[in-house]
């Protein structure tokens, strides 16, 4: 239970903004969860999870909005946990794409790390940087000021860890490209796998995440006396709109395409239907 003087919020927070989101994180993640099932491309489970964590978390906002001034511990825990460890579950799937597009275009010789390798490495760190931020949620709300202050130091930790990781992933990632760039493999120039559309989408999506994560990390620095924590369009500007932003850049640009090349499954295609390719592929 949290101490008596415990206050959730140092603003009351918007019924409306949280209905918008409400809705946009349904419909992305409905459209995620359909095609998941029908291109069976199960490396994107996570983020698929990810998006339900980030619905539900923002139904937590719109019940806390409700009980302003006299918010209950329920809501904010919800809404609090499930948006901040969201990202890492996209993550996770966004590093286990990359191995794929390397191998889809023949291109392991240019990976900075072993493709068999690159995966568990990154996937590990995600994982950690998960535990954290999750447990910090929980210490915040378990007990006194000290346990508050612990629990942001420990989601600080995470999002460190998160950072830096991502940044190492955005590096490899770009040093894959520039030297297939500069050697093309001879799927590398074949049209029929484009693979730059899919680092595009990549390093797109993980700059989204470095950004989230840096600002959330100033939030947690600052306290909940800073101007980010008192201050509610944060949370959406740059919190809820761009983890938005990466779910929908994955669906226009869905990863089944590279498992279909590598000869597994079914890929959506640009109008929305599905080619088909059975078989099983060497990732």
């Amino acid at each position: 239970m949290p101490p008596s003087n415990w206050i959730a919020y140092t603003y009351y927070p918007s019924l409306s903004a949280a209905i918008v989101f409400i809705v946009c994180f349904a419909i992305v993640t409905l459209m995620h969860t359909y095609h998941l099932f029908r291109t069976r491309t199960w490396f994107f489970i996570p983020l698929t999870i990810g998006g339900y964590f980030e619905l539900v978390g923002y139904i937590g906002r719109a019940l806390s909005s409700k009980q302003s001034p006299d918010w209950s511990v329920g809501p904010y825990v919800m809404q609090s946990t499930l948006l901040l460890v969201a990202p890492a579950l996209f993550a996770a799937s966004i590093y286990m794409a990359l191995g794929r597009i390397i191998v889809m275009a023949k291109g392991e010789q240019f990976a900075l790390i072993r493709v068999q390798w690159m995966t568990k490495i990154f996937v590990a760190g995600d994982v950690l940087s998960f535990l954290m931020q999750a447990s910090g949620a929980g210490i915040m709300v378990s007990g006194s000021s000290n346990s508050k202050s612990t629990g942001q130091n420990v989601i600080i930790g995470g999002l460190v860890v998160q950072i830096v990781f991502f940044g190492f992933f955005l590096i490899s990632a770009l040093v894959f490209q520039l030297r297939i760039t500069s050697e093309p493999t001879a799927l590398a120039v074949a049209n029929q796998y484009p693979w730059r559309k899919h680092m595009w989408a990549l390093h797109t999506s993980s700059i989204l995440v470095l950004i989230r994560s840096v600002v959330r990390v100033v939030e947690y620095a600052q306290g909940t006396s800073g101007y980010l924590m008192r201050h509610e369009v944060f949370i959406y500007v740059f919190d809820g709109l761009l983890m938005f932003t990466l779910m929908v850049i994955f669906v226009v640009i869905h990863p089944s395409e590279v498992n279909h090349l590598l000869g597994r499954g079914k890929a959506v295609t640009a109008m929305g239907g599905l080619k088909v390719m059975e078989g099983s592929g060497a990732v």
